[in-house]
């Protein structure tokens, strides 16, 4: 792995997820509690032995540049880092990068000053535990131009997804982003036979879909970049013009993995996370998420119900309070016959003292996180909000898309942005 160099793309502007990309990059988007959904691809490269890794941002990255510097420190003697490629005129270019391919070739002369034999690209909205090392094996004893991960998913999720097809040697064909049709899906198919061949139970999943890892070699990596400057991303314009001219080999993966660019599919995979068997478990002695050490003391709990429920470190839940299948960020607060179903509290950035809560208080102003007597259910609570007492979060009218002054809708969940304040007796 000392022969690979990783480039993590940070993404654009998370328009999918807004408002939680609102104050922040897409990869700074707090997750499960206490980590950053930067440190899944940072974690799964550390754990796999590759510790070179740049990090590709653009769009309101100051949190995710902290984050990155407080979190990710190397032993000098190691040769490792983590540093950030952030978006920068030069004499070469003076844009925005325009798609994922761009973005790899406004940065390429960190990869030319490297002496990597590969590149890994990755992406920093995914949750996922993978073990690169196999992926470099496959793409080494293959002699790959280009190795994609990929898993095997049914139907209804192959039309969000870009779905592949290989031979009977692995090699990749064709590629067809997000495949809507029948004639557009027919060709695609996976026969059962391939997967089982590879130790895969097939259950229905006929289709190969791209999980949006890359491994190149690294100067056919400089040869895609240079031979149409005018396409901009890998898989709208790159890959599907160069499957004749170069091998482009399937890694099988058959673990879980979830696009968490939407607030539904963020929302969804946070309640699967509290489960009683969530499929994907953080508490893992092997593959360990890394993420920033902070110091906080144990939560306090007081005569509160608690069920299929994450609790993170710092908070504070007082009596009467009732959590139902939710997950409860760093710091959070929560008061006194509150109840919360189906919900994301991602927490606060800090505690405030009681003087700085008496004081809220003269200005009308609510503490963090919830207020006495409220009723919370199917919504996510960014950082630092402020929900006063007797607050009815709860989408009654069952609203699919809406806004107001102090929430958003999306997928018919609200969506409280950060820092916002819901004042006491509200009703959503």
């Amino acid at each position: 792995m000392q022969d690979v160099l990783c480039l993590i793309l940070g993404g654009g502007r998370g328009t999918r997820l807004y408002p939680l990309t609102k104050h922040r990059s897409e990869p700074a988007v707090p997750i499960a509690g206490k980590y950053r959904l930067i440190d899944i691809p940072i974690s799964n490269c550390l754990n796999s032995g590759l510790n070179r890794i740049y990090v590709l941002t653009q769009y309101l990255s100051v949190s995710l540049h902290r984050h990155l510097s407080y979190t990710y420190k190397f032993d000098p003697f190691s040769r490792g880092f983590v540093e950030v490629l952030a978006a920068q005129q030069t004499n070469e270019a003076a844009d925005w990068y325009k798609g994922t391919a761009d973005a790899v070739r406004q940065n390429v002369r960190y990869v030319q000053d490297d002496p990597a034999r590969d590149v890994l690209i990755l992406s920093g909205d995914q949750l996922y535990r993978m073990d690169f090392r196999q992926m470099l094996k496959t793409h080494r004893d293959s002699k790959a131009d280009v190795t994609i991960a990929t898993m095997p998913v049914m139907r209804n999720l192959a039309a969000r997804l870009g779905v592949l097809r290989a031979d009977d040697t692995g090699r990749i064909t064709q590629m067809v982003e997000k495949p809507q049709t029948d004639e557009q899906l027919a060709p695609l198919r996976t026969p059962a036979a391939w997967l089982e061949k590879r130790g895969v139970a097939p259950r229905g999943r006929e289709y190969l879909a791209n999980l949006g890892i890359y491994m190149f070699r690294r100067d056919t990596l400089f040869d895609l970049l240079n031979g149409d400057p005018s396409q901009m991303d890998f898989v709208l314009g790159i890959f599907p013009n160069s499957f004749a001219t170069h091998r482009f080999q399937a890694h099988l993966f058959d673990d879980y993995w979830a696009d968490l660019g939407t607030i539904k599919a963020f929302h969804e995979a946070h309640l699967a996370l509290a489960s009683d068997q969530p499929p994907f478990d953080f508490n893992q002695s092997d593959g360990v998420i890394y993420t920033r050490m902070r110091y906080l003391p144990a939560s306090r709990i007081s005569a509160a119900r608690l069920e299929q429920s994450l609790v993170s470190d710092g908070c504070i839940i007082q009596a009467g309070a009732q959590i139902e299948r939710c997950l409860v960020g760093l710091r959070s607060r929560i008061g006194k016959n509150v109840t919360v179903r189906d919900s994301v509290i991602i927490g606060a950035d800090r505690v405030e003292t009681e003087a700085e809560r008496a004081d809220n208080q003269r200005r009308g102003l609510p503490d963090f996180t919830i207020g006495d007597g409220s009723l919370i259910e199917h919504a996510i609570l960014d950082k630092d909000c402020r929900i006063g007492r007797h607050v009815k979060i709860i989408n009654q009218a069952k609203v699919q898309e809406g806004q107001g002054d102090n929430y958003m809708i999306r997928d018919g969940i609200v969506v409280i942005p950060n820092g916002a304040v819901v004042p006491d007796g509200s009703v959503i």
